[in-house]
């Protein structure tokens, strides 16, 4: 009989990546996918803890799950929410079956089996060995994959619970990276994103992050190359040298800044001061001087005052983002800004936050139309949620809308930009083909 698994993923591309690498392990055992929670025998939802709005919304999905429960169907919570929270899940929500850790997932045959039968269980046990090379993952994409290099994290920041969720920093061998790259590469894959919580300070022990791209650059069949996230004092000179170098190694870096304040970051655990987060930029861009970079910010932390935030805009306007990823404070059990004094009131974070956002949008809406016009190239992912047409990216990590059929899904195309919504492109292939008006 056919046992189907419904599998639900909040959070970053790690958990993406590890509902893939959950979904080949479950289909080893014969379950097959299924979009219909209805139909499922075994419901697991991949959580994500880095803010509380998000476990809220998790905590609210689950209730709803609950009605599709019956007999011998189960529900299990896995990932960070299920890491911080352990078996206290169990004692709260008594229609969860299962709490498994990200470090857990190669019981989790055994573990649904026993819960099917009545055994609750949660596993939340850090392996600092465990990298899952030897288990099959279900690519939800063949366009472009993720690829897991580093796990864990062993920096402190106040306000992040990821080292308590995620355990130490481990790296895999750069030989078993290679070899999955390789494999990606003959099953057709052309891009593919290096996946790890403080990505460019990987080291297997022999090699470190720019040997890493150095050899997954050099992969034949490997058209693109991209990773997420790293930390702003990792980028060595080596680190900075191989990126220039390497043709594959897109020109787009994700470099969470946080604060634009020296007083603030210095609160917040971070490993640098404002003056080094601009040099850093200014060393990456000298390297690569079309580099496009994004950005995460935290306003509201606590004691941050005035002027602390006039020091985050000022500072997006220097460096002027490409985009940014913006985000209250929010407090979490177990990390040092919990204990910290001179909290931010909500209404002030809230101001604070609309402020910042019409700062980043204003920024990033000027430099992109001033593309408006160049031609880039792109790889066409899907079908855009609207309009009818497709979505595709450029290099820069640019998205952009193309009118086309759907064969072209997964080939590179040269398209000039037409148009913008200040962040989505519209773009036209290069050979004639109508223009297209901007989808906003």
């Amino acid at each position: 009989m056919t046992r189907r698994v419904y599998l639900e993923t909040y959070g970053c591309q790690m958990n993406v990546a590890d509902t893939e690498l959950m979904l080949g392990l479950l289909g080893q055992e014969g379950y097959v996918a299924t979009d219909d929670p209805g139909l499922a025998d075994v419901m697991l939802v991949n959580t994500c803890a880095v803010r509380d709005n998000a476990e809220q919304r998790i905590v609210g999905r689950m209730g709803e799950l609950k009605r599709f429960k019956r007999d011998g169907v189960v529900l299990g919570v896995v990932g960070c929410m299920a890491q911080r929270l352990g078996a206290r899940l169990l004692d709260e929500t008594p229609y969860v079956d299962l709490v498994i850790g990200p470090d857990g997932y190669r019981a989790l045959p055994e573990l649904i089996d026993g819960a099917a039968r009545g055994r609750r269980a949660a596993d939340v046990e850090f392996r600092r060995w465990e990298h899952y090379e030897d288990l099959p993952q279900v690519r939800t994409t063949r366009v472009g994959a993720f690829v897991p290099v580093q796990r864990g994290c062993d920096y402190r920041c106040t306000f992040c619970i990821v080292p308590m969720t995620r355990g130490r920093e481990r790296s895999r061998t750069l030989a078993d990276v290679t070899n999955e790259v390789r494999r990606l590469a003959d099953e057709g894959v052309t891009e593919v994103t290096l996946l790890g919580q403080t990505v460019n300070s990987y080291h297997d022990g022999t090699h470190d992050f720019a040997d890493l791209l150095r050899t997954v650059g050099a992969v034949p069949g490997v058209r693109r190359v991209r990773f997420t996230s790293p930390y702003p004092t990792d980028f060595t000179p080596r680190v900075v040298a191989a990126m220039a170098e390497v043709p594959a190694v897109c020109e787009h870096v994700h470099l969470p800044v946080q604060s634009g304040s020296s007083r603030v970051l210095k609160r917040m655990g971070r490993r640098y001061d404002r003056a080094g987060f601009l040099e850093c930029v200014a060393r990456l861009r000298a390297a690569v001087p079309t580099m496009a970079l994004t950005t995460d910010i935290i306003v509201g932390f606590p004691g941050e005052t005035a002027d602390d935030f006039d020091d985050t805009l000022s500072l997006v306007r220097e460096v002027a983002f490409d985009d940014a990823y913006t985000f209250r404070y929010s407090p979490r059990d177990g990390t040092g800004a919990l204990r910290m004094p001179d909290p931010v009131p909500d209404a002030e974070a809230a101001a604070r936050l609309e402020r910042l956002i019409a700062v980043v949008r204003d920024v990033a809406r000027r430099r992109n139309a001033r593309l408006v016009g160049s031609t880039h190239e792109v790889l066409v992912e899907k079908v855009a949620r609207r309009g009818g047409l497709l979505q595709s990216r450029t290099r820069t990590n640019k998205v952009v809308l193309v009118d086309g059929p759907l064969d072209w899904i997964g080939t590179y195309l040269t398209v000039r930009l037409t148009g913008t919504t200040g962040s989505t492109f519209t773009g036209v292939p290069v050979g004639g083909r109508r223009e297209l008006a901007v989808v906003g």
